[in-house]
């Protein structure tokens, strides 16, 4: 098990004090009775972070890290961190890692201090489901609250609930009962992204979401300030208002532009509706469409793929993949 922090890793005393997690990998192990008896378990903290803390390189050498355990001999690896930022963790690892062992994702909803502390039991079922053969080539999974979510489809869909987690436009591919793994549903492709370790600096990636009224005055100003790839989340389907509309086709002649939702369920459609600023009307000036992936999804993606170099083809060509 490989710990780097997170909501899971508080203490009782710590929980609600504002500081830093305190609980290291062998402590979170020891936390869960009777978790010996499910798998050989060793131990690695990565790193005591809070889960907005994470980086995109703070992924890449996690994921050079959990490559070489597989190498190793290690069947399986169970990743606790906190819960902000899983499923953007979840899916970066999924695109960066080249292993087909089974690497679930796990957090806490609720501090140790807190009546219901569900860390105990979403290791349990993490560990569980990364000693499972069933999980095996399946890519990175994230298990809470008794569930299974591909990378790909989990959103965290609440602030503070145990069942927080959910992957809302295609389900769960499975779940735990009874310290049994049930994963009957199988994902079509998977997509990687070849990065050294000492790739260096990761490309910057823009989020804008669009809002009612919003004119996109800001839009123009993204390259200057070191950009080189945007995600807009917008309105349904894919649509923006009308001021954006030439903000956005300026952007995408000198950068890649991904069109995703911010609806969080659901895929960009590509020829229904044909207004200033449809999807249609996007998509015909050169935005790339993100398909089922939501907006932070699809801004991890862009951001690795453009790190490795990829063209405007393979990027769009990643994100249909990746769509099932």
């Amino acid at each position: 098990m490989v710990a780097l922090g997170g909501t899971i890793a508080m203490t009782a005393e710590h929980g609600r004090a504002g500081v830093a997690p305190a609980l290291d990998a062998e402590a979170l192990v020891e936390a869960v009775p009777g978790l010996h008896g499910l798998a050989k378990i060793e131990t690695e903290s990565f790193a005591r972070v809070p889960g907005a803390h994470l980086t995109l390189p703070d992924l890449l050498r996690l994921a050079c890290r959990i490559d070489q355990l597989a190498g190793e001999g290690v069947e399986g690896i169970v990743v606790t961190q906190g819960t902000d930022t899983i499923e953007e963790s979840a899916m970066a690892l999924d695109l960066l890692l080249t292993t087909d062992h089974p690497v679930v994702v796990t957090g806490a909803m609720r501090d140790p201090a807190q009546p219901g502390a569900d860390g105990p039991a979403n290791v349990r079922g993490a560990v569980l489901v990364a000693a499972s053969d069933r999980a095996r080539g399946m890519g990175v999974l994230v298990s809470m609250n008794d569930e299974i979510h591909a990378a790909r489809f989990v959103r965290k869909t609440h602030t503070s609930r145990p069942s927080a987690f959910g992957s809302p436009g295609a389900g769960p591919v499975g779940w735990t009962a009874e310290d049994r793994v049930r994963i009957p549903l199988r994902l079509s492709r998977r997509v990687h992204v070849d990065l050294p370790p000492q790739a260096g600096t990761i490309a910057p990636v823009a989020l804008v979401t669009a809002a009612l009224g919003d004119d996109g005055r800001m839009l123009p100003a993204l390259p200057r300030h070191g950009y080189k790839g945007v995600v807009v989340a917008g309105f349904g389907v894919g649509h923006v208002t009308e001021p954006m509309v030439e903000g956005l086709i300026g952007l995408a002649r000198e950068i890649p532009v991904v069109l995703a939702s911010r609806t969080g369920a659901g895929e960009t459609f590509t020829s229904t509706y044909g207004f200033p600023g449809s999807e249609r009307d996007l998509l015909g000036r050169g935005l790339i469409p993100a398909g089922a992936l939501a907006a932070p999804q699809a801004r991890v993606l862009l951001a690795l793929a453009l790190s490795a170099g990829w063209s405007t083809t393979s990027i769009a060509a990643a994100y249909d993949a990746l769509s099932g």
